[in-house]
């Protein structure tokens, strides 16, 4: 019975409401099991992104078509998208990301100046950057995320905050969460962090490993934002709660207070899981190892649908991630798009040379592998940017 049901099928065939058998290990796809209910298109294209050429169904067998679904209908169609030139449009959404994020950035900074010396003021400014940053998250049903970065050397507490508070929106919104939750959580990202102001700057931006003691006085930065926010007793519980406990896990290995799924309130389990991952990425500086090390040992911090959400909204090849080309030249990805191998990157050759923006959907190229910085040439690393650090911000720009 088992092996009548597994019917085999190209992965073009796939449709919502299958539920397929990938024919990998566990460690060659970023899904929790192979075996995967199809409720969501990101989850097709991912599949597709995969070097798999089919699938085995495993239930909703009555879904597949009868006969192959004629192209003919669509070529056309695909061929009129190739000849348009979409790059000025994607540059230009890019662009807006990058000043959007900027002046988050800034305007975060003027925030946080204030919040002791006029709480008042402090809170109308941030309300009014949450409005800010609600209204571009939903300026599509589809948004995208988009490489950003303030040109720094290191990555603020402000930069950190608006990056963190971008991932966290992202998922609340994929997961239907109401307007108020995803306003809380994206007040609660922006100040996470900002009880690290009251951590010495030797400490904080240390490169070598801290000392027990040193360790211990930076975990107590989530009890200073949270009291310096209290004080004013203008902010909700709920965004009071995500400072407090933003390094909380759901199996009882986070601090200050060592909280428990039961305990943790989901909007928290939702910024624990966009500060982690952004975490990572800190220290990693590639976008996919990063995931990948959240995925594969980090999963008991976090609950299973939080980081399927996470994966989906970051693709196969997050923006930042560094790859080889189908023509051997080396790109950044700088945008995801609905065609997980044909992103939008910054590309050039193998020594640097040759600089140019590539919108992959429009040429016959697509990613080949992921490469890591040590591998590139100096000049490569140079053009690419390739240290640089990495930040998230809305994009709409669907083509």
């Amino acid at each position: 019975m088992a092996k009548t049901e597994l019917t085999q099928i190209p992965v073009s065939q796939m449709v919502i409401g299958l539920t397929v058998k990938l024919p990998l290990s566990w460690t060659s796809h970023p899904f929790f099991r192979s075996k995967v209910k199809l409720e969501q298109q990101v989850q097709i294209e991912m599949i597709k992104g995969l070097d798999v050429d089919f699938v085995y169904v495993v239930d909703g067998h009555e879904l597949l078509p009868v006969a192959e679904t004629p192209v003919e209908i669509e070529q056309p169609q695909e061929e009129h998208i190739q000849e348009v030139d979409y790059r000025p449009l994607a540059k230009k959404s890019m662009r807006v990301s990058q000043q959007r994020f900027v002046k988050a950035v800034n305007d975060s900074r003027t925030v946080f100046g204030k919040v002791v010396s006029d709480p008042e003021g402090a809170y109308r400014e941030a309300a009014t950057l949450v409005e800010n940053l609600v209204e571009h998250l939903y300026e599509s049903e589809t948004p995208h995320l988009t490489l950003v970065g303030s040109g720094e050397a290191d990555v603020s507490v402000t930069q950190h905050g608006i990056s963190v508070a971008v991932l966290a929106m992202m998922i609340a919104h994929a997961l239907s969460f109401t307007k108020k939750d995803v306003r809380d959580i994206a007040l609660g990202s922006l100040f996470h962090d900002i009880g690290k102001l009251k951590i010495p700057e030797e400490i904080r931006r240390k490169r070598t490993e801290l000392t027990e003691v040193e360790s211990n006085f930076l975990k107590q930065h989530p009890n200073f934002g949270h009291d310096m926010l209290k004080r004013s007793g203008l902010f909700p519980e709920a965004v009071l709660d995500i400072v407090l406990h933003h390094h909380e896990y759901i199996d009882g290995s986070g601090y200050p207070d060592g909280l428990n799924e039961v305990k943790l309130l989901n909007n928290t389990q939702v910024v624990s899981l966009a500060n982690d991952y952004e975490t990572l990425l800190a220290k990693y500086h590639t976008p996919q190892i990063a995931l990948g090390i959240l995925f594969k040992n980090h999963s008991s911090k976090h609950s299973d649908k939080l980081i399927s959400v996470l994966v989906k909204i970051l693709g196969i090849y997050p923006p930042g991630t560094i790859v080889r080309l189908t023509d051997d030249t080396i790109a950044k990805v700088m945008m995801t798009t609905a065609d997980v191998k044909q992103p939008h990157v910054w590309a050039c050759d193998s020594s640097g040379g040759e600089p140019s923006f590539r919108f992959l959907i429009n040429e016959d190229v697509h990613v080949q592998e992921v490469i890591k910085i040590n591998e590139l040439t100096d000049g490569a690393v140079k053009t690419l940017q390739a240290n640089n650090p990495i930040s998230f911000y809305f994009n709409h720009f669907n083509h």
